[in-house]
């Protein structure tokens, strides 16, 4: 691919396009593993499955911390009223968000309705829960009247819906500090977060307890500099810095390479652990964890060094600004078939999840484009 500036073409910065089409693939990616992650007990190759899921799902956490980071890079510092800003950015996730959320809560009972039964909604989604799989129409409106509260087990990838929403009312108050910080704020915010990045371990391994939290106060000392707004900032402290090719090699890689080492180890490590539990498991996939801001850090700066020259290619990355959203509330229904087909097919287990992964994120692609192309400005009451 010939090279061009790294500049806004078209009043775009192209690199994010780049790191949106990364982050858009590796979560899909991500997604693909959960068949193999949550394959029972009962598969003649269970610990080959496991192995594939353990390798894949590993490399793939930095997905979510992408997205963070983009939003950072776009919308920090927040112009204009907090009132125009909210009407804009929730409401345009909010209906499609909600209408995503009620289809997947009914989806088993209209399945049922068609015949299909349980091994039907695990293909589809393997960590349905049991509820689910009575396929009634009851337990659908129960789980769509609980939307206000949580997501369901099997819309599960909605979780991030409601950490968007939050970071979205909480951007402009962050906004008035970062418009005013220095860099060496910026950067020492940037220090006490990475520090609680390193607290789920503390957490688990030595005491749930530190800096002032205890059974009365969750609120320890750094809670306040934890979780994903450290991730907005982080993206907006390095929109405007680059690195060049060989410092992403000599860097970079390096960073990437332990934060995978971390968290396939510390990974393995824990599901190898007799009666484990489901949090035990999540722990070193944790999004928040100094291992995976070691894998996402080298990605997102990688994402700048590539250079796009081809207009065709700058148009595709537009256009799935355009769809990203769409693709993924709907990415979900694919992926299980992705994955089935790719076994029916006989491809190598090692191969299944980036070849899945394909599969389900250009179907869902085409989908969303061509249902901008027929309905037009109207879709994004539906797929944002």
């Amino acid at each position: 691919m010939k090279t061009t500036r790294n500049t806004p073409v078209d009043g775009r910065m192209v690199w994010l396009d780049v790191v949106r089409f990364v982050a858009m693939f590796t979560l899909v990616s991500c997604h693909c593993a959960n068949p193999f992650n949550w394959a029972p007990e009962t598969s003649p190759v269970i610990a080959d499955i496991r192995f594939w899921g353990a390798i894949w799902g590993g490399i793939l956490r930095h997905s979510v911390p992408l997205f963070v980071m983009i939003t950072g890079a776009l919308l920090l510092p927040v112009r204009g009223d907090a009132g125009v800003f909210y009407k804009k950015r929730i409401g345009r996730v909010l209906f499609p968000f909600l209408a995503w959320s009620v289809i997947y809560c009914l989806f088993p009972w209209i399945v049922g309705l068609f015949g299909g039964g349980e091994q039907l909604i695990l293909a589809f989604f393997p960590y349905a829960g049991e509820d689910f799989l009575e396929q009634t129409l009851d337990v659908g409106l129960k789980h769509i009247a609980l939307i206000p509260f949580n997501f369901s087990t099997i819309g599960i990838h909605m979780w991030y819906i409601y950490l968007l929403i939050g970071l979205y009312l909480y951007m402009p108050v962050f906004s008035c500090w970062v418009e005013k910080a220095s860099e060496s704020a910026k950067r020492w915010f940037l220090v006490a977060w990475g520090v609680t990045t390193i607290l789920p371990y503390y957490h688990f391994f030595a005491d749930k307890y530190l800096w002032g939290s205890c059974s009365w106060n969750s609120f320890g000392m750094l809670y306040y500099f934890a979780g994903f707004n450290g991730y907005l900032l982080l993206g907006h402290y390095l929109r405007d810095r680059s690195w060049s090719a060989k410092k992403v090699l000599w860097l970079g890689l390096p960073m990437l390479a332990a934060g995978y080492c971390i968290t396939y180890i510390g990974y393995t490590h824990m599901t190898g652990i007799p009666g484990h539990t489901e949090q035990m498991a999540e722990l070193f996939w944790t999004t928040n964890s100094l291992n995976v801001v070691l894998m996402t850090v080298p990605i997102f700066m990688a994402c700048k060094v590539i250079r796009i020259s081809s207009p065709r290619v700058r148009e595709a990355l537009a256009n799935l600004t355009l769809c990203g959203f769409g693709i993924y509330m709907i990415h979900y229904f694919f992926i299980g078939p992705a994955v089935l087909a790719t076994r029916a097919l006989g491809v190598p287990l090692g191969l299944q999840i980036p070849l899945a992964a394909i599969a389900a994120f250009g179907v869902s692609w085409i989908c969303v484009a061509v249902a901008y192309r027929v309905f037009g400005k109207k879709t994004r009451w539906v797929l944002g």
